[in-house]
């Protein structure tokens, strides 16, 4: 039988190639995938390293050739009259259909070969991910089987070729059209599941995406196998007399019992979601081992619950099994800790209720556009966790994200993982406490007092006593987690002293008043592992202010306790106001909203010289220059082992006088940068300019009949440098996975090598090769002046770089000058009257910081703007949420929340192209067309070179040859 089979098909491919037919076929198949990906689907400025566009198209492109190859398999057979001779040779009817199976599918093979220079060409010029090539592949030969055995058919049951190619496509689209978002929201319901499980296109999106799910290739072997039996069945009849009703009415039965028995098949496995292999390069459809670290270590049970309205928005109704497959992978991974449902409140008024008063869940009213009408429908699409009495609420908002195409919005999924492992973190640290999380340790927590007890102010002595009953009531509850000391540094049995301690945490001595040569020590020092954090002395003797302070070092030396990010931007600045009443230069409110989605976000204010000892991390937002004593507040709090990050450089946001536009104005922030420059960085004057740079709204005037219009249009703006992974520190976690990056109004950053030699630094980003400084803040184009950019360009080109990262031990630039906060103490009365006890300042610089320390650098305090994110965001909605993400990830990195950081790497890996210039472009399109003609060419060669010296031409389409084959 196998001979027979190999026999047929060896024919078939014959009758194709014997004639421009295959090449026909071929070549309109080629050509037509070729000119929607790179002209339709206009790859090069989709800028995505991925074949998406390919597989886009190929459920509607394969009905066509499938149509057009198996039209005539049966047809021509029977219009010849050479059927019946096919029937009564010893060749079974299985067989016959098998062998020209295997011939249409064998074309199909070539045909999807000859694309393959489109995944190669993609892989030259990016980091493709060859997950979801293989899988579109894959899908592709499924879902032509499918069309192939369903063509077959057809062709069986009619001798008009035209017939048969009508037929096929009808059945073919039908089955594609039923799965399709169109169809499945016009039904709505449970009905629009089963659609959406029957349809061969919402079949193919799962596999093309680089999911290979036993349920789809149970599908389409179903679909195949089911329609091979009918074309059996269908010749197999033919034969049957008018005599043999029992016997055709058994082969029915039988096909119908097959049919059923493949139905119950599909039906038994759809809930089976764990049955697939993710063979994405990064595991993109998988949980990530972080998330599934943190619900393993659950301790109470989890609830997710999904509100989804069955009605719901149809850009809304295609997430909604992903959904449900996410939530289902996240109780699969839990071993019964967390319980995951998706729920209706509409249908159900208890839980309706529950939701709108308890958690705040309320209905969003969604406008639905039909074709003769519009109306407004109240759907819920949000996601509760709760953990213990700790709920977070993820609402519709929050979980997607749009995207604006060239055929309208396009709705996805954000980054579902991400927020729901975040929200599953939220929960659960929120409502761990203290002694949870030092029985989690795995070695004690020391807390060391280093104090001077007969030298120690009479005040401070009460403080210390206060220090002493907080520490012990902790370390007496914490079952030997936590261990107190105090250590008399004026004893030298203590085995410390004033050099060591020194050298060691960078702590001084402290005098007792700004004349007095006495001095004391008043420290606390936590050690946690390999963190260490400093604790300044204490001046509120209050029990709560004392716990508060340990209480916040032992949380920012250890997991499970959500960060507290301190966040500190100047205030406004009247002359900066734009017309509207806005101050631009001090409007960071979606970078506070997206950080408030996994910390806890506070304004600091630094003007005391001070810290708040709460915070883990300081983000500073410096478009004006820094007072002294703020200065010293960054200082110290670097100093005492704390991350901190900078956004800055010499310029800030500012109208301009005569257009009102967006200008910059130049800053003088010396006190700042003197600091940075003490610590081995600088940030130099201008900014800087780079021809590979990212589109923007630039208000353009220009001159129509005599008359000045303004119009905005995006161009090329040097001023916002594009930054590519190739121009990236890719090995620093911060920029790990992250496309691209959009440097807005940037400064270089420069790093003292010598100074930094003993320190970890990495610059994170730089411009290209091909970038220039300019000092001028005219920021408005004039493409009159200068056509190709509206700027001038220098003759001096090279690259800048635009941040830095620093970890290591840092001096203090406060080590050998007077602390600001001395030169703010009040002098005596004439009459020499004591200040108050409480009112003394106890002033000590601490001049050495632990080796954990970190400072990140970025010369740019204008990209995490509000104004300028909207702006950018209007136009390149992806460039728009790479900038967000680039801020989550300094500060993940800055407060050593590196399992959080992993969790939004996770499945993002950067897949971009390289730019192009528009003759770089044309060269590789034009190339891949040329291959393709090529390969045809080449296929039709050595095809008909093989048939002369082996084949004979044989005159009828099929009967001759299977009877010498079944004859021998």
């Amino acid at each position: 039988m196998r001979r027979q089979i190999f026999a047929i098909t060896k024919k078939e491919l014959s009758n194709y190639f014997g004639s421009p037919l295959a090449l026909i076929f071929l070549g309109t198949f080629v050509a037509a995938v070729l000119f929607i990906f790179f002209t339709i689907e206009t790859f090069f400025a989709r800028g995505i390293a991925d074949v998406r566009p390919l597989f886009k198209w190929m459920p509607i492109l394969l009905i066509f050739l499938l149509a057009a190859l198996t039209m005539r398999q049966w047809s021509e057979e029977r219009r010849a009259g050479t059927e019946e001779l096919l029937l009564t040779l010893p060749v079974s009817p299985t067989a016959l259909v098998l062998g020209k199976f295997l011939a249409v599918m064998t074309l199909i093979l070539i045909a999807l070969g000859l694309t393959l220079p489109l995944p190669i060409t993609v892989a030259l010029l990016g980091n493709l991910d060859w997950g979801p090539v293989i899988g579109g592949y894959l899908a592709a030969i499924l879902l032509a089987s499918a069309y192939a055995a369903i063509g077959l058919f057809v062709s069986s049951r009619t001798d008009n070729q035209i017939v048969a190619l009508i037929v096929t496509v009808l059945l073919g689209g039908l089955f594609y059209a039923i799965g399709t978002r169109g169809i499945t929201d016009f039904v709505g319901g449970a009905a629009s599941k089963i659609l959406w499980a029957v349809g061969t296109g919402s079949r193919f999106e799962s596999i093309q995406r680089g999911v290979i799910d036993l349920r789809d290739l149970i599908y389409y072997g179903s679909l195949t196998t089911f329609f091979l039996m009918l074309n059996a069945l269908s010749l197999d009849s033919i034969r049957w007399s008018r005599q043999q009703t029992a016997y055709r009415r058994k082969m029915w039965t039988t096909a119908v019992l097959v049919g059923l028995n493949l139905l119950l098949l599909n039906v038994w496995l759809y809930p089976l979601v764990q049955a697939r292999v993710d063979i994405t390069a990064d595991q993109q459809y998988s949980l990530s081992s972080t998330t599934k670290d943190l619900i393993n270590n659950l301790q109470e049970p989890l609830l997710i619950r999904a509100y989804i309205s069955e009605n719901n928005h149809p850009l809304l109704q295609p997430l909604i099994p992903q959904i449900q497959d996410m939530l289902r992978e996240y109780e699969i991974a839990s071993n019964g800790m967390i319980t995951a449902e998706v729920v209706d409140p509409i249908t159900n008024p208890e839980l309706e209720a529950e939701a709108n008063q308890t958690y705040g869940i309320q209905p969003t009213p969604f406008q639905v556009s039909g074709r003769y009408e519009a109306s407004v429908i109240n759907s819920y699409f949000d996601i509760l966790v709760r953990y213990g009495d700790q709920d977070v609420v993820l609402n519709f908002q929050d979980l997607i994200q749009v995207d604006q195409t060239a055929v309208g919005p396009e709705v996805r999924l954000r980054n579902l993982e991400y927020d729901l492992t975040s929200a599953v973190k939220k929960a659960v640290y929120g409502f761990q406490s203290i002694d949870a999380v030092l029985g989690a340790l795995d070695q004690p927590v020391t807390l060391t007092a280093y104090v001077t007890p007969d030298t120690l102010p009479q005040d401070l002595a009460a403080v210390q006593q206060t220090v002493d009953s907080v520490a012990q009531d902790i370390a007496h509850n914490s079952n030997g987690k936590f261990v107190y000391k105090v250590v008399d540094v004026s004893d030298p049995a203590s085995g410390v002293n004033q050099q060591s301690l020194y050298e060691q945490y960078g702590i001084q001595p402290i005098p007792t008043s700004l004349f007095s040569p006495d001095t004391f020590y008043d420290y606390l020092v936590l050690q946690n592992g390999d963190q260490t954090q400093v604790i300044p002395p204490q001046t509120d003797s209050s029990e709560g202010n004392v716990r508060t302070s340990i209480e916040s070092a032992l949380k920012r030396t250890s997991t499970g306790f959500l960060k507290t990010v301190g966040l500190w931007t100047p205030p406004a600045d009247p002359s900066t106001q734009f017309g509207n009443g806005t101050d631009a230069a001090s409007q960071y409110s979606q970078i506070r909203q997206l950080l408030g989605q996994d910390y806890t976000v506070r304004s600091v204010d630094l003007s005391s010289g001070q810290a708040p000892a709460d915070i883990d991390m300081l983000l500073v937002i410096a478009t004006q220059d820094m007072t002294e004593q703020e200065v010293y507040a960054l200082d110290q709090y670097l100093m005492r082992g704390g991350s901190v990050v900078v956004m800055t450089n010499g310029y800030e946001l500012a109208p301009d006088n005569f257009t009102g536009q967006i200008g910059l104005l130049p800053v003088n922030g010396r006190n700042l940068r003197d600091w940075l420059t003490s610590n081995g960085i600088t940030i130099e004057d201008g900014l800087v300019m780079d021809p590979q740079n990212q589109p923007f709204p630039v208000a353009v005037v220009r001159q129509v009949g005599g008359v000045q219009v303004q119009e905005y249009q995006a161009l090329d703006y040097p001023f916002f440098v594009d930054v590519r992974p190739n121009a990236m520190d890719t090995k620093s976690p911060i920029l790990a996975n992250l496309p691209a990056v959009t440097m807005s109004w940037v400064s270089p950053v420069v790093v003292d090598a010598a100074q930094n030699a003993d320190r970890n630094t990495s610059v994170l980003m730089h411009s290209s090769d091909s970038s220039w400084l300019t000092t001028d803040t005219n920021i408005q184009p004039d493409f009159d002046l200068y056509p190709q950019f509206g700027f001038p360009i220098s003759d001096t080109a090279k690259s800048y770089p635009l941040a830095v990262s620093v970890q290591g031990q840092f001096a203090s630039y406060f080590a050998d000058k007077q602390s600001p906060l001395e030169t703010a103490v009040p002098t005596p009365s004439p009459d020499n009257t004591a200040l108050p006890a409480q009112s003394t300042p106890y002033v000590s610089t601490i001049t050495q910081s632990p080796s954990n320390a970190r400072l990140v650098v970025i010369g740019s305090s204008a990209f995490p703007n509000d104004m300028v994110l909207s702006l950018s965001g209007a136009l390149t909605q992806d460039r728009y949420l790479t900038n967000l993400q680039f801020v989550q990830n300094v500060v993940d990195w800055s407060v050593e929340d590196l399992d959080l950081l992993a969790i939004r790497s996770h499945g993002t890996t950067a897949h971009v192209l390289e730019p192009l210039s528009n003759q770089q472009e044309a060269v590789w399109e034009g190339a891949n067309y040329v291959i393709a003609l090529l390969a045809l060419a080449g296929i039709f060669v050595a095809w008909r070179w093989r048939k002369r010296r082996h084949i004979p031409d044989l005159p009828s389409p099929t009967a001759p040859t299977v009877a010498a084959e079944g004859g021998k």
